[in-house]
């Protein structure tokens, strides 16, 4: 008896050895097999929030005024969608093909797991994954899409961790938006916009079967390209959608009937060279308006799309039919609205040729464009447009300017100078009224280039770029008012979260309305009777001036209606001089070509400022001679003593 008591005792003993050292093996195992599983697990994200920026690729989508999509830079994003604001179907298709436990399971779907399993042994291949829609945000936005054990478990527990701090709403919200619908659109938006043109709040029953079917393979399955194939899916995509009890048989049998049609890709074909220059100033824009990196930037800007490409193809034209002839190779446009908004510009012929931007970048010499703010300072100084000066030979400590192609009038007004664009008055005027006087007045009307105190600043030798010379214009056009030129109205992420909103701020009073509009008659004279009469707009009255640089390099046309500003630039990448070309001939004709464009349909209006008195020859040296009798006549009277 006490024999088999320690048989019993001894395989009791044995017994939980053997069980200690086969729970210890098992336990040992687990860990080995969760160690290797789980040791590299990223953390959780504890909010949706985390969520909608991770693995973002840098994007950069470029709008129009209205908010119209120009071209894009990396991945097609757009704004977030809530849930509640799509209609039923939308999210009942992706729910039907994807995931009809969704709201029954906590992340993982064990049922579906079961039945993927059967269905690909019976299949003898990988048919079915069994992935919930959790599952698949947690590979898409968490781990990498590798398809083997370790990252299906994975996946396993980050989908039931997942569950946990968010809700199923928040779930389905970020899937719809971050899922990558093919043709580079990542979300629901973004893939209505791409494939159909219209926002996701307004897709139909067939459409958003479409859309459904993509996330299983969205590069084979691409309906621009495949539209058979998305056809199929989509087929299938309702079928489960009424065996999901989501739609009626008669709704099935509507969206067979009626199936969706995908849109021509309506982004720009040309987006890298029509829309570069745009493109590289925005974003520098951008840098400098929104701290902090941003994954994801929508920038609506000022531009019109119809006068920007107008601008364009003018330029291109005109450069074309004239440029060789005279070795004119590049040129730049500028186009401003009264408010100082950058309606349109063009920063060179080729962008894929040269991304320098000849409109914003450039700093050129402005020649005799740079007279009106000399002239303006002269009002300023006490010259009025009737003022008589004289067109003669100057010595200024050696330095002896000459007008273009030689020669003097004589006795002339300050209007008639600015019209004839005389070299020797500028200098003179300038000389008298002191140069820091024009340097102040040019940083007043928004030229914001350094200005040097040198003579030669009243024929133009410092350096400007076309928008801020354009900018400076429309200070006469303003009545003396001048508005901050910008570009971009607004800057938001792909979310929707406001980054950057231009806030419109009041003029700034850069002269008085009486002396701006002095400026812009004597302006307008340039164009009726100047050297700027290539540009005269037939029916339309219009102001500005020419200029040209030494030896030809560059040459301009700046000026303006009541409805915009425009600056033309015309030369050479290399300084190189151009045979002959002035400001009065290939700037003027693009300038006029173009604005003829700008204001198709427009009603003509008339400039706030007076229309010039127009004068012969003879009238404007009598206009001359007795202004300049009525100085010497005042000053005499000055110099009487007044009787007590």
């Amino acid at each position: 008896m006490m024999e088999r008591d320690r048989r019993e005792r001894r395989t009791r003993t044995i017994l939980g050895a053997s069980l200690g050292v086969v729970l210890l093996i098992a336990v040992v195992s687990i860990g080995s097999v969760w160690h290797w599983a789980f040791h590299d697990l990223p953390p959780v994200p504890t909010g949706a929030g985390e969520l909608w920026s991770v693995r973002r690729e840098p994007a950069v989508t470029l709008q129009d005024r209205n908010g119209h999509v120009l071209a894009v830079r990396g991945p097609l994003y757009a704004r977030a969608v809530a849930l509640d604001s799509l209609p039923e179907h939308v999210p009942q298709a992706f729910l039907a093909i994807e995931d009809q436990r969704f709201y029954e399971h906590s992340g993982v779907d064990f049922r579906g797991v079961v039945r993927a399993v059967w269905r690909n042994v019976r299949a003898g291949e990988l048919v079915q994954g069994g992935s919930t829609i959790t599952m698949q945000l947690v590979k898409n936005l968490i781990l990498t899409p590798d398809r083997h054990l370790r990252r299906k478990l994975q996946e396993m527990r980050l989908a039931r961790a997942l569950e946990r701090h968010l809700t199923k709403t928040e779930i389905l919200e970020l899937y719809l938006n971050r899922i990558y619908l093919g043709a580079r659109a990542y979300g629901i938006e973004a893939a209505a916009r791409r494939y159909f043109d219209k926002s996701a709040t307004e897709l139909t029953l067939a459409e958003a079967a479409l859309l459904a079917a993509l996330p299983k393979a969205p590069s084979r399955l691409d309906p621009t390209t495949n539209l058979e194939a998305a056809r199929a899916r989509a087929a299938q995509v309702l079928a489960a959608m009424e065996e999901a009890g989501y739609i009626t048989p008669d709704q099935h049998a509507g969206a067979l009937a009626d199936p969706a049609e995908p849109v021509a890709d309506t982004s720009d074909p040309n987006a890298t060279s029509n829309w570069g220059h745009a493109f590289d100033f925005a974003l520098a824009e951008a840098e400098r308006l929104v701290s902090g990196d941003v994954p994801d930037l929508v920038i609506r800007t000022t531009l019109d799309p119809e006068l920007t490409r107008a601008a364009q193809e003018t330029m291109e034209t005109v450069l074309a039919e004239q440029g060789t002839a005279v070795n004119a190779g590049e040129a730049a446009v500028m186009l401003l609205a009264p408010d100082g908004a950058i309606r349109a510009f063009s920063g060179g012929r080729d962008y894929a040729a040269s991304q320098f931007n000849r409109a914003i970048q450039a700093q050129r010499q402005p020649g005799s464009a740079f007279k009106p703010i000399v002239f303006a300072a002269a009002l300023e100084a006490g010259y009025d447009p009737s003022s008589a000066v004289w067109d003669e030979p100057v010595d200024l400590e050696g330095w002896t300017p000459e007008n273009f192609g030689g020669g003097y009038r004589g006795l002339v007004t300050l209007q008639d100078a600015l019209k004839r664009s005389i070299n020797t008055v500028a200098v003179q005027v300038a000389s008298e009224i002191g140069i820091g006087r024009i340097v102040e007045m040019g940083h007043r009307l928004g030229i914001r280039s350094d200005l040097p105190e040198l003579p030669a600043i009243a024929l133009g030798a410092a350096e400007v770029n076309l928008l801020e010379l354009t900018a400076a214009y429309s200070v006469f056009n303003n009545d003396g008012a001048y508005r901050e030129p910008y570009f971009i109205q607004s800057i938001t992420n792909s979310r929707g979260d406001v980054l950057y909103e231009h806030q419109r701020i009041g003029a700034q009073r850069a002269m008085t309305a009486e002396r701006a509009q002095a400026m812009s008659t004597m302006l307008q004279d340039v164009v009726l009777t100047g050297t700027g009469r290539r540009a005269a707009l037939p029916g339309r009255r219009s102001a500005g001036k020419t200029g040209t640089s030494q030896s030809f390099r560059d040459a301009w046309f700046v000026g303006y209606t009541a409805d915009y500003v425009a600056g033309v630039w015309v030369g050479n990448d290399d300084d190189s001089p151009m045979q002959d070309v002035t400001g009065g001939g290939l700037p003027a004709e693009i300038w006029r070509r173009y604005m003829i464009r700008v204001h198709q349909g427009l009603p003509a209006r008339d400039l706030s400022a007076p229309a010039p008195r127009t004068r012969s020859e003879r009238e404007e040296r009598l206009a001359a001679f007795y202004s300049d009798l009525s100085a010497a006549f005042s000053e005499l009277l000055e110099d009487t003593p007044s009787e007590r």
